[in-house]
């Protein structure tokens, strides 16, 4: 029933085989199938060896490794505990549903694919964090249900941690979902062909947090440009309006590092390169904002136009993902679209010659890669095909293959520092330079809100680069003045972003300027930090030359997530972890170990209560004033002020002198 092999502890039992092994210090990875168990890489990096502790007997068997201990009862029912002896997990023996033991994998007929549910005992009084990006208003997922799939504005990241000192990876791509209920934890997949997951044991957040990040990967070291301001908008429909824009940010003497080339600037989809109409000569434009100092990001989709000058090979050459039935129509928007197949190694290697050719030997070196998830037009995962499988077994792994062909051919060409904005993310994506943002939001108070919730999911899931839309996407005019407070809120709240960036598509829209590629699709209002009015511009100016002053803090925030995988912004309770009311604020966070963040998050408010962590003083750097942790307090927040907090005396740049 039970043996060892090697450093692996295994159970046999009728046709299930279940492995366990050490995985990373203090963690180990778990998977059972009833046929042949695969050394998947979907996350995961190869293990380096590390010796286990492992005793078989009649009744049990056990294994451990640094604080994680795994014991496995004769029956099968497995348990995690911590060096302290304490439960972390447990599988179920008997749920709710009166089925027999925590592990299901239910064949379906004819195939070797399972329908699998992992059962789990919960305690309901922990708190879950993490798990990617979810446009809700919940930082403890405590009590949620999540879908495992990617949306636009979704990113499914099933990396958790618990405040009861673990961490857990579902490392399986496979669309499905998880439920925290309070009496049961429960993980399914409805198609796929093992259960795979990896478990840590930690003392502290930040423990658990490295622990994930030394065996999935860290980000590269982000470049200096990536720390500045980033300046973007639906979208510049010419090289000409373009550079004016660059042109007037240095006539103003406004910080910026990096102006955007949104969607259609090309002749179709799948084409990947400039339409020469309204882009004459990209050398020249590029070489002007190396001049001035400021990169070009350039946006690239995934979808196929069946008119492109690419699709027909890429068909052939089955570059392009699949459709199992009905036609083969993917994605609809200016045109009918396949999508092209990151997962296909040969796909990747024919993107990135396109992309070369017509975009990176013109000095290009960071890229915009929108659609990520990928965007289909019907979200019916039966329906897809992927070289690596199914939609339905693999699709979880297409923003992260997507990152991988930038990342890789980036790397070949001998580039360093890589970074690339992505609008989805899969766990381990981290190390192929994926920024992920949150996609395309209503812009409003309310959103902004969600946003500051998954942004901190977002980092415990272990995606430290991370940004949103400053002001929000869909809507928002800047001749009014409800929007014009509300982006003013969302500018101070960018500044203490991984990634300061402001995009969007303001009202009223702009036609279309021409019939036929880049001139077809229509542009949105202006949104440079002058287009709203006096009052605000002024307030911008001064948040610009915040994060100017504050650059060389954040180069060692970034330092700390390349070497150690720390998300730059995280919750409170992950560097108060001793302070049990820091785990239940949701509407606060660190922007690294000195600053505490508290954004304003409501049309009208003027003054914020707040709470301050024990174990450290705080200092109001607007007042000089210092306050003992522990303590709920409500300040002055003038629209021109957001609330921070410098923790035990740290002199920061905040006020400009």
């Amino acid at each position: 029933m039970f043996k060892i092999e090697g450093n692996r502890l295994i159970r046999e039992f009728d046709s299930e085989k279940l492995w366990i092994e050490p995985w990373g210090e203090d963690a180990l990875r778990v998977r059972s199938s009833y046929t042949t168990i695969e050394d998947t890489d979907w996350a995961l990096l190869p293990a380096r060896e590390i010796k286990a502790d492992i005793t078989v007997n009649e009744r049990d068997a056990i294994i451990v490794n640094g604080k994680i201990r795994a014991e496995i009862k004769r029956n099968g029912q497995m348990t995690f505990y911590n060096q302290k002896g304490e439960v972390l997990l447990r599988e179920t023996e008997n749920t709710y549903q009166l089925k027999y033991g925590g592990r299901e994998l239910i064949p379906h007929p004819g195939s070797s694919d399972y329908r699998l549910t992992l059962r789990l005992e919960s305690d309901p009084k922990e708190k879950l964090f993490g798990m990617g990006q979810y446009q809700q208003s919940f930082l403890n997922l405590k009590g949620c249900m999540l879908e495992l799939t990617h949306r636009n504005s979704q990113s499914s990241v099933p990396f958790v941690m618990s405040s009861l000192g673990y961490g857990f990876l579902w490392h399986n791509p496979a669309v499905g979902r998880v439920n925290f209920n309070l009496n049961v934890t429960e993980w399914s997949a409805p198609s796929t062909k093992q259960l795979d997951y990896w478990i840590t044991a930690g003392d502290t957040p930040a423990e658990i947090e490295e622990s994930y990040a030394s065996v999935t990967g860290t980000v590269p070291m982000m470049p200096d440009f990536g720390m500045g301001f980033w300046q973007c908008k639906l979208r510049y429909q010419t090289q000409e309006e373009l550079l004016e824009v660059a042109r007037e940010y240095k006539r103003r003497k406004l910080p910026i590092s990096v102006i955007v080339i949104d969607f259609f600037h090309w002749t179709n989809q799948g084409d990947w390169k400039f339409d020469p109409e309204y882009w004459p000569d990209p050398e020249g434009m590029v070489q002007e904002l190396k001049e001035m100092g400021i990169e070009l990001m350039i946006s690239v989709w995934p979808t196929v136009q069946t008119e492109s000058e690419n699709y027909q090979e890429m068909i052939e050459k089955g570059y392009l993902v699949r459709s199992d039935r009905g036609v083969r129509t993917q994605f609809q928007f200016l045109g009918q679209n396949a999508i092209f197949d990151a997962t296909n190694p040969e796909a990747r290697e024919y993107l990135w010659k396109k992309i070369k050719e017509n975009y990176y030997d013109k000095g290009i070196k960071v890229f915009w890669l929108d659609e990520a998830e990928p965007e289909f037009a019907v979200y019916d995962h039966d329906i897809y095909r992927y070289h690596l499988g199914s939609s339905l077994q693999v699709g979880n792994i297409y923003p992260s293959k997507y990152s991988q062909t930038f990342y890789e051919g980036m790397a070949a060409d001998g580039q360093t520092n890589i970074i690339n904005l992505v609008r989805a993310a899969w766990a381990g994506s981290q190390r192929y330079g994926a920024l992920a943002w949150s996609g395309d939001i209503h812009s409003s108070f309310e959103v902004l809100g969600i946003q500051v919730r998954a942004g901190l999911n977002m980092a415990i899931a272990g995606i430290p680069w991370w940004t949103t839309d400053i002001g929000g996407f869909h809507g928002g005019n800047p001749e009014e003045p409800s929007f014009r407070e509300c982006i003013i809120r969302w500018f101070q709240y960018g500044v203490f972003c991984p990634v300061f960036r402001l995009h969007g598509d303001r009202s009223p829209a702009q036609k279309p300027i021409g019939t036929t590629g880049g001139g077809q699709c229509h542009s949105g209002a202006a949104n440079e930090v002058w287009s709203y009015g006096e009052e605000a511009y002024e307030i911008f100016k001064e948040f610009l030359h915040l994060r100017e002053r504050l650059r060389p803090y954040i180069t060692g925030l970034m330092k700390e997530a390349h070497e150690k995988g720390t998300p730059p912004m995280r919750p409170l309770f992950y560097d108060f972890s001793d302070d049990p009311i820091a785990w239940d604020v949701e509407d606060q966070y660190m922007f690294g170990p000195d600053i505490l963040v508290a954004p304003v998050l409501n049309e009208g408010e003027r003054s914020r209560h707040l709470y301050l962590p024990k174990g450290a003083v705080w200092k109001n750097p607007y007042s000089g004033e210092i306050y003992e942790g522990g303590k709920q307090i409500t300040i002055e927040a003038p629209l021109e002020r957001i609330p921070l907090f410098l923790k035990n005396g740290v002199d920061l740049p905040i006020v400009s002198s």
